[in-house]
């Protein structure tokens, strides 16, 4: 069968949809040889070939030579192979060139099911290749609907739509069709319906993209984040450091005026954004991750993994933080366990029969590493005061 039209359709394929034509021709002469024994018995041993050279489709069954013929799909008379080439012999396999006029309407058919088959296949690969790419990217997309609590979005430059379930917005986010609006790509699955992808915004890696976009320093890897620990909506702790010298971490991340960390906060909807500048020194970096309440001392139990701070009385619900959120996010941030007591707390009793209070609020340090950030619990959203920028230096 010849047909120029037929692989001229393959060579567009390969240009337009970028689809390896020699693969899509094995794909094919399989589909193709399928369908000629369906069409012609099972049993028969036959190939279908193409020669995109030569802009031609042959079809041959294969036989072997034997001396008396038990199954005629399969086997040749020694005699008749002779006439076709005098030094066969038995045991030999002798391909037999088909004519067939009737195959050629189904072999059209095929070749188009398999052509879209296939186009759908590597519409879809691609789409999987050139979105693994986003993974852990910031991009900004446009809302596309909203369905019950779960909102999906469109990712630029593709058909493929992200889907931000409740638990990955901010609380308080509110989308409208057609806004547009930043979201940190998590996670990119393949399924049977095609890929999805997972966006989010309550993730850590929003604020750590978002400080990467804003602050140049970060993006240049002059100053680093350290770690991050987050109660989306209501407060995050993003740890920095750097170690050239003249580089003021905290500073840079802040901004002139505190724009560069205004910026954050407004795309945070007002989430509160407590920058502590990283200490190899556990006992500074501790009293650092309190910020903004002032630590008068800490003490450190390395077998335990457990610090005790003391703080002014009156600033002990200020590091505590209400519902305990500050103290837990400074231990998330640290990897130690936190005891926050009163100053009053190492003063003996002032009269008999007075009792001593403490307080005592502990939390186990999470994994908070941008490794496995998207196995960070969600806390209950808590409100709290956020310290002014003088307290972030």
């Amino acid at each position: 069968m010849v047909n120029k039209d037929f692989f001229k359709a393959l060579d567009d394929l390969e240009t337009e949809k970028k689809i390896d034509k020699e693969t899509f021709i094995t794909t094919l002469e399989t589909a193709l040889t399928s369908a000629y024994k369906k069409m012609y018995g099972e049993a028969k041993s036959a190939m279908v070939k193409l020669y995109p050279e030569r802009n031609t489709i042959k079809i041959y069954s294969y036989k072997t030579v034997v001396a008396e013929v038990e199954d005629f799909d399969k086997e040749i008379a020694l005699a008749d192979a002779r006439q076709l080439k005098k030094s066969y012999k038995v045991g030999d396999i002798i391909a037999v060139e088909e004519t067939t006029k009737d195959f050629g309407r189904i072999a059209a058919q095929t070749a188009k099911q398999v052509v879209m088959q296939k186009l759908r296949e590597m519409e879809r690969q691609t789409a999987i290749t050139e979105l693994s790419e986003k993974e852990d990217e910031l991009l900004t997309t446009i809302v596309k609907r909203v369905d019950g609590e779960n909102v999906y979005v469109q990712i630029a430059g593709t058909n493929t739509e992200g889907v931000m379930m409740k638990s990955d917005q901010i609380p308080g986010d509110k989308f409208n069709v057609g806004d547009r609006v930043k979201v940190y790509v998590k996670r990119i699955k393949d399924s049977f319906k095609g890929p999805q992808i997972q966006v989010s915004r309550s993730n850590i890696g929003f604020v750590r993209k978002l400080f990467e976009l804003e602050v140049p320093e970060i993006a240049s890897g002059e100053v680093k984040i350290k770690n991050i620990a987050r109660d989306a909506g209501n407060r995050a702790k993003v740890a920095v450091f750097t170690e050239k010298q003249n580089v003021d971490p905290v500073g840079a991340c802040v901004g002139n005026r505190g724009t560069r960390i205004n910026t954050i906060v407004n795309e945070l909807n007002g989430e509160k954004v407590d920058l502590v500048e990283f200490s190899e020194d556990p006992l500074e970096y501790i009293a650092r991750a309190l910020s903004p309440a002032k630590v008068l001392s800490v003490e450190t139990n390395d077998s335990l993994n457990m610090s005790q701070v003391i703080v002014p009385d009156d600033k002990l619900s200020l590091a505590i933080g209400k519902g305990g959120q500050n103290v837990r996010l400074a231990a998330r941030l640290t990897g130690w366990k936190i005891d926050v007591k009163p100053e009053s707390y190492l003063k003996p009793a002032s009269s008999e029969g007075e009792t001593e209070t403490e307080y005592e609020l502990t939390e186990l340090s999470d994994e908070t590493s941008f490794d496995s950030m998207n196995d960070l619990e969600e806390l209950e959203p808590i409100d709290n005061e956020f310290g002014s920028l003088d307290d972030l230096d």
